[in-house]
């Protein structure tokens, strides 16, 4: 019984061995669920957009012209004040003293005229009569022109001292919003230096200064060859893009442009100015600037997100009428809020995948969910 184990064992063997057949393939993966959508064909204004920051059409830093204590503040930091409104007061019994001291000097200088004045009077018959020296007559009319320079050197400092008085109390220079004050009432103000109080801004309009690219200011004007000069080009369509991604209500102007190119950046600098009469920006924030400066007619475009970026070259992945992905080469153009124009590479009618894409290769299987493709509303090119 032994040996009939191995007997029993062996035929199994070669029967298992006699099949011959190959193991069965395994199921082809699951389609990956991805989003995909129809690229977008439209004509496309293209825009030049560069990061700005706010500054006041008008900032000026109010400052202590007058040494004394600061006795009192009238105003509320980050309010609006008008033209003229007070907003410090210097204690002014300093200067007060000196304008009476200077009144007294001038008087003196004015009596001591008088007399110089009374004593050629008298002096010059004599001297027609021979009665008196010339010598004393030239010393009386030496004594008139100095008393007369006296009296206006007086009269100087009077006005230099009601100047300085005047100085005590600051008023606002324009309309505009005030900020908070960098010194209190009770500290000495005004010793050895003009001691900076608070700054105002003229915020109506608003300025937005930011530096655009040699290579951006080329193609601006090359699109606009007539203008003479940045102020006629463009006119009235920047447009402000605030840092909520909400767009200004108003469209601005070029109030200047450098002289010249930076050569240590290769930028050059333009402002351009917003009306801003609900006073909704403020000095020192950020904003994307755009001008329109072409329109692409039939542009393509599709999602920034469903463009893939790998060493400089650009590719997405198409959708194909058996739900599986091509990886396609494209060329890029400008980006447009969101989205990015394609310049080569997708055709009308053709689906891009938009989310999902991190799970995909070439020829990999989908099974896609097609949504539109949501855009802002394009604007009109203003002439």
């Amino acid at each position: 019984m032994k040996n009939a184990v191995p007997v029993l064992i062996l035929p199994g063997l070669l029967m298992i061995a006699g099949c011959g057949g190959k193991a069965p393939a395994p199921p082809p993966p699951p389609p990956v669920p991805v989003v995909a959508s129809e690229v977008i064909v439209r004509d496309q204004l293209i825009y030049l957009e560069n990061i700005g920051q706010s500054l006041g059409a008008q900032d000026v830093q109010i400052r202590a012209r007058v040494e004394g204590v600061l006795e009192s503040m009238h105003f509320s930091e980050g309010s609006f004040v008008k033209s003229n409104d007070l907003l410090y007061v210097i204690d002014p019994r300093t200067l007060e003293a000196s304008l009476e001291q200077t009144k007294g000097s001038l008087a003196q200088a004015e009596s001591m005229l008088d007399k110089a004045r009374r004593d050629v009077s008298r002096l010059q018959p004599l001297w027609e009569k021979n009665a008196i020296s010339r010598q004393t007559l030239d010393d009386a009319l030496a004594a008139e022109r100095s008393a007369k320079a006296g009296v206006d050197s007086a009269r100087a400092a009077l006005d230099t001292t009601q100047i300085q008085l005047g100085y005590a109390k600051i008023y606002a220079p324009m309309d505009g919003l005030v900020g908070k004050t960098e010194v209190r009432p009770g500290n000495l103000v005004g010793r050895g230096e003009s001691t900076l109080l608070t700054t105002m801004s003229s915020i109506d309009p608003i300025h937005y200064r930011f530096s655009i690219s040699e290579k951006d200011y080329l193609e601006w004007r090359r699109q606009r060859p007539d203008d003479d000069d940045a102020r006629k080009d463009s006119n009235g369509i920047f447009e402000l893009i605030l840092a909520d991604g909400a767009v200004h209500a108003y469209r601005g102007s070029v109030v200047f442009a450098d002289r010249n190119v930076d050569p240590a950046t290769g930028t050059l600098l333009i402002e351009v100015a917003f009306p801003n009469p609900d006073r909704l920006v403020r000095p020192g924030q950020f904003g994307r600037v755009r001008v329109p400066i072409k329109q692409l007619p039939g542009a393509i475009l599709v999602p920034q997100r469903a463009v893939v970026e790998l060493q400089a070259n650009y590719s997405v992945f198409v959708v194909r009428p058996d739900n599986t992905v091509e990886f396609r080469k494209v060329t890029p153009g400008p980006t447009v809020d969101n989205l990015r124009v394609i310049t080569s590479g997708l055709s009308v009618g053709e689906n891009v995948v938009v989310e999902g894409i991190q799970k995909l290769q070439n020829n990999t299987p989908v099974a896609p969910t097609f949504r539109p493709i949501v855009t802002a509303p394009q604007p009109a090119v203003t002439e």
